[in-house]
């Protein structure tokens, strides 16, 4: 029986995924998109990301879908606080002074509005991939984890960190960034947290000391969502048992022994469970020679550390691009993907970069120090 044959594969409905098939569907090339989930409610999608207007609004504005991804954005969510670890408040940017050029939108809502501007049938579920290799002649095979195999003449891997496309182009992994975070939430956070609700504020927190931090930001359902962050071996996640909330939540606490109450308080009054968080990246600069007939995109293709908020924009603005090269060479793919690649592999050097440095930044012994400096240089509006 021969395998099913596709001119265009995209592998991942993650953003990047779901952008590039739709500014392809947009221009009237319909391509499937194969995902690992049982279904789009398989997994919740993590918390808000604050959209660029240089990179992730660029995407949105390409697809056809800017003014519907406003609609969706959180009132008040460009605000900002700056702490120090005694819970002393060294920053403030109030909303209204942030320029509004990165709203903040919940992640799970903005991938609805990707799925919801395709044709049903357009995203293959429960389609992991098991293997993926060159047939010699510019095409590629995938073989998926049901035994089901495919060929495409474009294969595209918009498939995560852990790519299962990326060692058809190249041979590097991501390396541990010597981070760990933790997730949780405090739900309801006006009414049954209001000292959490008031330490955090309208929209984005940085508790920062010692190599270590709170990240948090206010999301649509009054709920916050933080991120205990921690310079580690990562072992230290590894002797952590999250199976038991109570037991997970005083071991993160002894990272943050000498933190103010109100911090602490973060952790102890977490609802649910708590996540770990171990944070990988590829090398900056991480680049391929030019194999036919396939690519890469967003974390597949530089995945980094998430302290510039760089990754789901960048993801984005790839797909868009890629999709805008696509369709100005049809029949001459190769054309498009070198055009993509030369003008992606500076993008997200510049990015990764930044976000390495801004790593080292709220994570430096006197942090946040350098942090505020940054801020007070790039924000007029806010008050130290």
């Amino acid at each position: 029986m021969t395998a099913p044959h596709h001119p265009i594969a995209v592998i991942g409905a993650g953003l990047g995924g779901l952008t590039l098939a739709r500014v392809l569907h947009a221009g009237g090339v319909e391509t499937p998109v194969f995902d690992l989930d049982a279904d789009r409610h398989a997994r919740t999608q993590g918390g808000m990301l604050d959209i660029h207007e240089e990179s992730g609004q660029a995407a949105l504005r390409a697809a056809g879908l800017h003014d519907d991804f406003r609609a969706l954005v959180l009132p008040g969510g460009e605000a900002m606080r700056i702490l120090d670890k005694h819970a002393t408040v060294l920053m403030e940017r109030r909303d209204e002074d942030s320029g509004h050029t990165r709203p903040e939108v919940d992640r799970g809502l903005l991938r609805d509005l990707l799925l919801d501007s395709l044709p049903d049938g357009t995203v293959r579920w429960d389609s992991k991939v098991d293997a993926t290799r060159t047939l010699g002649d510019g095409r590629h095979e995938v073989t998926l984890a049901d035994g089901a195999v495919f060929t495409t003449d474009l294969l595209i891997g918009a498939d995560g960190a852990w790519s299962r496309v990326r060692p058809l182009v190249s041979g590097a992994r991501p390396a541990y960034t010597g981070v760990s975070m933790v997730e949780f939430d405090l739900r309801d956070a006006d009414v049954r947290h209001p000292e959490a609700a008031a330490v955090v504020g309208g929209g984005m927190l940085f508790a920062l000391s010692d190599g270590r931090g709170f990240l948090a930001h206010r999301e649509f359902d009054g709920s916050l969502h933080i991120y205990a962050t921690v310079r580690a071996d990562r072992s230290w996640l590894d002797g952590i048992d999250f199976t038991d909330a109570e037991t997970a939540k005083k071991a993160v606490l002894e990272e943050f022994a000498d933190w103010h109450p109100d911090l602490r308080a973060l952790v102890s009054d977490a609802d649910g469970e708590l996540v770990p968080r171990s944070i990988v990246a590829l090398p900056v600069g991480h680049r391929w020679d030019r194999v036919p007939g396939v690519t890469l995109l967003g974390d597949a293709a530089h995945v980094m550390s998430p302290f510039a908020g760089e990754g789901a924009n960048i993801a984005m603005l790839d797909a868009a691009e890629l999709a805008q090269d696509l369709l100005r060479h049809p029949g001459d793919t190769e054309t498009a993907l070198a055009a993509y690649e030369e003008a992606m592999f500076d993008r997200a050097e510049e990015a990764a970069a930044g976000s390495a440095a801004n790593l080292d930044l709220c994570l430096a012994d006197d942090a946040p120090r350098g942090l505020v400096a940054q801020f007070a240089a790039a924000t007029p509006g806010a008050n130290g």
